[in-house]
């Protein structure tokens, strides 16, 4: 984002952090699964605006493209196919399930933080340089990983939503019959 000033920049960051966070909590919060799933969409929106501000076009567009597009279509069309009605009938006593994932949600959130608050730049350096990547682009630096070295993962990982698809038409058949 050349020639936009750093004022702006940080105001667009702040506001898309804020959205972000704001839709994540009531994608949690509703009790109605197509509410929660359209809640989501907003926070992959305002997370694709977050890798325009890092300079990740191309992850912001896969992140619209995939799973604001692709991904959420999925989880609806898996909602409305399986009437996911059970989630009506939780009662409002504390139960064993449910103290479970309140210590782990906060277990997680206080890992989340010691992450921030010791986060060091240590890694190993990838084979792309910056003045590499200003060279070919972010586009081509992804595909060439992503369908060279990284492609096995790339398959598994669209046989396992294969896998989804399949189950869920599974599970919602077996309710019909």
């Amino acid at each position: 984002m050349i020639g936009i000033g750093i004022g702006f920049k940080w105001f667009i960051f702040v506001v898309a952090a804020l959205v972000a966070t704001g839709s994540s909590l009531m994608m949690v919060t509703r009790k109605n699964p197509i509410h929660s799933a359209l809640w989501l969409i907003v926070t992959f929106f305002s997370v694709a605006i977050l890798y325009v501000l890092l300079n990740a076009t191309f992850i912001a567009v896969a992140q619209i493209m995939v799973y604001a597009g692709a991904i959420m279509m999925l989880v609806l069309f898996v909602i409305m196919l399986i009437h996911l009605e059970w989630g009506a009938q939780w009662k409002r006593r504390l139960s064993f399930a449910k103290l479970i994932g309140g210590v782990v949600t906060i277990l997680l959130f206080l890992q989340v933080l010691a992450g921030v608050f010791t986060y060091s730049d240590a890694g190993q350096k990838g084979v792309y340089s910056a003045q590499k990547l200003a060279e070919i682009g972010n586009t081509r630096a992804v595909g060439t990983l992503l369908y060279g070295k990284y492609v096995f993962a790339f398959e598994i990982a669209s046989i396992l939503l294969l896998v989804g698809i399949v189950g869920a038409v599974l599970l919602a058949k077996k309710r019909k019959d």
